[in-house]
């Protein structure tokens, strides 16, 4: 069985995308009220529960999330609320204790939650729903054991088949303009046991194959990190010297691919990224990567916070089912 840490490492990897722009946003940000994600309801919850945020992610150690977290603060501050940020490092146990008693001092009017075993959570959720808090947590509805969209829980998640689809299809987009439809492509995979690979990679081979079916995958190979990845990118170059396009399901295999490149005096035609960090945005600008399907942390941050305060207008109804939102830069978006 994964450990906590390896189940979520895609979760750490992609919340390092939105860290930075998620304090650019807490400094002087507004809601206009205008979110697509509105909750509507005339209860009288709203005069209740104070004006605070309990925010609990998987722990505060990794920068992505101590830096998220100071993000939320900002932008909660910015609409008048509170904060109260936990650190449960890792610690499923530690997790349901501390927002337990949080949720039982009646301190707080809404929560937050990017949870270590969701599994453990089931009692911590009835209570925020007994005592009419609004809570959102990351994840499907199934992911928590539900069917669908739940009273007083909102879930948020990255829709990672529309994500590796995107993927695909660029990849084979810049096949077909560069290279005529032909290519020899490398497949840069994700570690086992990150969240929605299997789902994420079967999207982008079946987008790959729509847009280029004649571009064919001769390797493909895990990619730990970039450092890493420059070097097993290297290595396969020596072993298949024809691969002329990469497909990067991390900006680390992205920016390790065009390590790998760059060190064997090579250009690389074709390579698409899916996250969206700065580094690999600015490659897109210069022409070195054709496209990156960015998540785009900002307004998911702004549409789960802005949720969570509608949803305190009636506690009680259904919350919705969020999706992170995707968007396919190239150099001349």
């Amino acid at each position: 069985m994964s450990s906590p840490r390896r189940r979520h490492s895609r979760t750490l990897a992609v919340l390092a995308m939105g860290a930075t722009t998620l304090l650019l946003a807490a400094c002087g940000s507004s809601s206009d009220g205008t979110s697509s994600a509105a909750t509507s309801g005339s209860g009288a919850g709203a005069s209740k529960l104070p004006k605070t945020l309990v925010f609990s992610p998987l722990s505060l150690a990794p920068p992505a999330l101590k830096g998220l977290s100071e993000g939320v603060k900002g932008y909660a501050g910015s609409q008048g609320w509170q904060v109260i940020v936990q650190d449960p490092n890792f610690d499923p146990n530690k997790q349901v204790q501390d927002l337990n008693a949080v949720l039982d001092s009646g301190r707080v009017g809404a929560a937050w939650v990017i949870a270590v075993a969701p599994k453990s959570m089931g009692e911590t959720i009835k209570s925020a729903q007994s005592k009419g808090i609004p809570i959102l947590v990351n994840g499907k509805p199934e992911e928590w054991g539900f069917s669908g969209p739940q009273p007083g829980i909102t879930f948020d998640y990255i829709d990672y088949t529309a994500g590796g689809t995107a993927l695909g299809d660029q990849l084979g987009k810049c096949i077909t303009q560069k290279l005529g439809g032909n290519a020899e492509v490398l497949f840069a995979q994700s570690t086992p046991g990150q969240a929605g690979k299997a789902e994420f990679e079967a999207a982008a081979l079946s987008g790959l194959k729509a847009a280029a079916p004649n571009a064919k995958v001769v390797q493909s190979i895990v990619v730990k990190d970039r450092p890493s990845g420059q070097t097993d990118i290297g290595n396969a170059l020596q072993g298949q010297p024809g691969i002329n396009a990469i497909m990067g399901t991390t900006d680390e295999a992205a920016l390790g691919a065009l390590g790998a490149y760059k060190a064997a005096g090579k250009k690389l035609p074709c390579l698409t990224d899916f996250g969206g960090n700065d580094e690999v945005l600015a490659n897109v600008k210069s022409g070195s990567v054709f496209a990156s399907v960015a998540l785009q942390f900002q307004d998911d941050m702004k549409q789960s916070f802005d949720t969570l305060v509608k949803m305190q207008a009636d506690p009680k109804a259904n919350g919705l089912v969020l999706v992170v939102p995707q968007k396919i830069i190239t150099a001349d978006s």
